[in-house]
């Protein structure tokens, strides 16, 4: 197990435009290029089983994940199933007028990946979730500024 800490990463947009883009299922899913085939299962108001493929360490596998829903403080994650299955963390986001800080805090396991490349994988995962969403969230920001002065 890996404990991971990542701060200083932050987001183009308030911290209500994040969360609305956050919560638009199908808008938020469609960026993300290493995850395919999405299912959601509501388990309550604020928590969500997510399943679907996803391209770790060069490979498509399936992989399942809890997801709880804290706005505007965070969301907690814990892989259920998968190469990362056992992980928890949290994404913690701050409000910053037109940005918004996000922070990653967790502890990442894995039964399918040694040791010694758990931390690797848990920041490629990381990694690629953020390079997804940060310009998503940028482009649809800007062309929300865009729609309200016309």
């Amino acid at each position: 197990m890996v404990y991971i800490k990542d701060e200083g990463s932050t987001f183009d947009a308030p911290i209500d435009f994040v969360w609305k883009y956050l919560n638009d299922g199908d808008v938020h899913d469609a960026v993300h290029k290493t995850a395919r085939n999405p299912k959601f299962e509501k388990v309550s108001d604020i928590t969500f089983i997510y399943s679907s493929e996803r391209l770790l360490r060069g490979e498509w596998a399936p992989d399942k994940m809890r997801l709880t829903m804290l706005p505007p403080v965070g969301i907690a994650l814990e892989f259920l199933e998968g190469v990362l299955a056992g992980s928890k963390f949290v994404y913690i986001y701050s409000p910053n007028g037109e940005k918004t800080g996000i922070d990653v805090y967790g502890e990442f396991t894995s039964k399918q990946v040694p040791p010694g490349k758990v931390e690797s994988v848990a920041r490629e995962f990381l990694e690629s979730e953020y390079r997804d969403d940060a310009p998503a969230i940028r482009a649809a920001y800007l062309a929300h500024k865009d729609r309200a002065k016309k």
